[in-house]
């Protein structure tokens, strides 16, 4: 058994991964990474199935468990089925959306594709509050309220929910501005942020590297920084004031921005509500 201390519940676990993910080996991220964003697969099924889906050996499973502390896979696991139990809703909302899924021996239609993807973006939806808590959001409408200039940066995929936050923050008359790369200016303009500032990132897996090194610099800068990104160990968390951890839905391969935007729309709302608050006790 390993000297590691061992996480007594899957809070406790997923922290301890967080906190170690950088010192692991290239197999043991990949586990890792794995079951921080499968939960429910790494419940529910065998070790063999487990490592299959993850890409590596039963005895990297292993490996993986011991170096947390437990004795065996089927002592960690227990962990994840707990957390399961407690959330055994959740769980049933995944079956019914296992169960949605197209049956390849019938005709696919654009009817039975629009349906998929609003089943996938509502089961999303329903999970984005469990995902969310009202201390992540109190922080990040503070820091969004505080600051003198709100800089929104989100390549590629990430740019729409980029662009309609910033679309958003200017209808409340925030000064606010997008940091889009026009002429290959992303690094520069991402050093003109100060400490006043505040820097709103969105990124999910790979997570661009221009978006990484840009928000990197700010962080040097002492610029405080909201990220949107999908796993706790995405690269912007460690260096984020706030981060929030959205999964959104996947259905053929293609994965949806619906949490994302909302989320977005529900911090604009948040801070918008908190001006008008404001106002009414200043009068």
């Amino acid at each position: 058994m390993s000297t590691a201390i061992k996480p007594t519940n899957l809070l406790e676990l997923q922290q301890a991964i967080t906190e170690r993910y950088n010192d692991l080996s290239k197999r043991l991220k990949q586990i890792a990474q794995f079951v921080m964003d499968h939960p429910s697969t790494v419940a529910m099924e065998t070790v063999s199935v487990i490592a299959e889906q993850a890409e590596v050996t039963p005895s990297a499973l292993i490996r993986f468990a011991a170096a947390f502390g437990y004795d065996g896979f089927s002592e960690m696991q227990q962990l994840f089925r707990q957390k399961l139990v407690e959330n055994s809703t959740s769980y049933r909302e995944r079956i019914r959306l296992s169960s949605a899924q197209p049956v390849h021996s019938g005709k696919v239609t654009s009817h039975t594709i629009l349906n998929e993807f609003v089943n996938g973006n509502l089961l999303s939806l329903e999970h984005l509050p469990e995902m969310v808590s009202g201390e992540s959001m109190d922080a990040a409408i503070k820091l969004l309220h505080n600051a003198k200039a709100i800089h929104v940066l989100g390549m590629r995929r990430s740019f729409s929910v980029a662009s309609y936050l910033t679309y958003a923050l200017r209808q409340i008359k925030r000064r606010v501005y997008l940091i889009d790369g026009s002429g290959g200016m992303l690094q520069e303009q991402a050093a003109f942020l100060d400490k006043s500032d505040v820097l709103v990132a969105i990124s999910y897996s790979p997570y661009a590297q221009e978006t990484r090194a840009a928000v990197i610099k700010a962080y040097e800068n002492g610029v405080p920084i909201i990220s949107i990104t999908d796993s706790r160990l995405s690269p912007l968390a460690p260096i984020s004031s706030v981060y929030f951890d959205v999964k959104e839905s996947e259905v053929r391969g293609f994965r949806s921005l619906t949490s994302s935007l909302c989320l977005a729309q529900a911090l604009v709302i948040g801070m918008a509500y908190q001006i008008e608050q404001q106002q009414l006790g200043d009068g």
